[in-house]
């Protein structure tokens, strides 16, 4: 039973994910990644809470980061690919 609901709740988290845009995806999986990792190193160090709320606001900082670094390299990419069609 225990099974079916771990399936039943991953599936519907991922089709929760469905309707997001690209920024809002790269941010939750940040947060979950970081916060996994915090409560994990948090559960070593005797505080998995406080390791879990540390590394999700990590988390969420290098989701956002790299977000905003996907879409500097599509822009750029962009430019030079109106350059390059512009130029012949």
């Amino acid at each position: 039973m225990k099974k079916w609901a771990i399936i039943l709740t991953s599936v519907v988290l991922l089709g929760a994910c469905s309707d997001m845009t690209a920024t809002q995806q790269r941010a939750l999986t940040g947060t979950v990644g970081g916060a996994a990792g915090g409560a994990a190193i948090g559960a070593i160090a005797g505080n998995a809470g406080l390791g879990a709320a540390i590394g999700a606001g990590a988390g969420l900082v290098g989701g956002l980061v790299y977000d905003r670094v996907q879409k500097n390299q599509q822009a750029a990419f962009q430019q030079g690919y109106t350059e390059g069609r512009q130029s012949r």
